[in-house]
């Protein structure tokens, strides 16, 4: 099933998507109490927002053998972590603003978890029990403040530094899914998730047992080799297999 946050007149709504159609629901669909409305709208007459507002933004980084090999890095034993702050975070459609034109600011496809009920310590044979679904984000990053810093959250933290969305899909299967990027209608990347280094299960074992998730936190999961630089201009769409297409146009600050 896929879910949408959407706004219509500055209201902020939750629904269900078919298609074009969005079938209003009661409430936030996080609380797992929402039930549908009879009333409906048009994908085309709303405005989509980004599906949920985390509390915390966990990323996971060189996490598919042959990004690592393009950055000229070592597979990471276990699951890199690092935190991004939930103020970049933007939905489908709106506009990614670069606040340099002096450094290299990439962009990378990425399969986020999106959470649904509170983790600690989870094991890995019981982690997809905590997983409400998945969507897209776009974990842009300014590859000169990640040299600099020897960390990411700075290079990846600025506003409109996380597009995310535009639904999430609760029926995945993220073992096997397809990634593609394409920029001004050229592909960059194109890959599976069955290249991962270190999947699904692994990564939520590994990050609940340092830190407590709540409903609506999210994972990036990492991105796939074909990573490149954003220009003004550019128009970036992004699409995951079973879950849809996130679409961002890019313009200097």
């Amino acid at each position: 099933m896929k879910y949408i946050r959407f706004s219509k007149n500055d209201e902020v709504m939750y629904g269900i998507i078919e298609g074009e159609t969005i079938t209003r629901l009661n409430g936030d669909f996080m609380s797992g109490e929402a039930q549908p409305l009879d009333e409906t709208f048009s994908l085309g007459d709303v405005r989509t927002l980004p599906p949920v507002m985390p509390g915390q933004v966990v990323g996971i980084g060189l996490n598919y053998a042959l990004h690592a090999e393009e950055t000229g890095k070592p597979l990471p034993e276990e699951p890199m972590m690092f935190m991004v702050s939930p103020t970049s975070i933007i939905g489908d459609g709106d506009k990614i603003t670069l606040p340099t034109l002096e450094h290299r600011i990439d962009y990378e496809v990425e399969l986020t978890i999106v959470i649904g009920k509170q983790a600690h310590k989870v094991k890995k044979g019981d982690a997809l029990s905590y997983v409400f679904g998945y969507t897209i984000s776009n974990d842009i990053s300014d590859r000169d403040l990640q040299q600099k810093d020897g960390q990411y959250t700075r290079a990846k933290s600025y506003a409109t530094f996380k597009p995310l969305g535009p639904v999430i899909e609760t029926e995945l299967d993220p073992d096997n899914v397809q990634l593609k990027t394409t920029v001004n209608g050229e592909v960059r990347q194109h890959s599976n998730t069955n290249d991962l280094i270190h999947d699904v299960r692994s990564i939520i074992e590994t990050v609940t047992d340092v830190m407590t998730l709540n409903p609506g936190d999210i994972i990036i999961t990492g991105t796939p080799s074909g990573v490149g630089p954003l220009q003004p201009g550019d128009e970036i769409v992004m699409e995951i297999q079973g879950i849809g297409t996130l679409r961002n146009s890019v313009s200097a600050e």
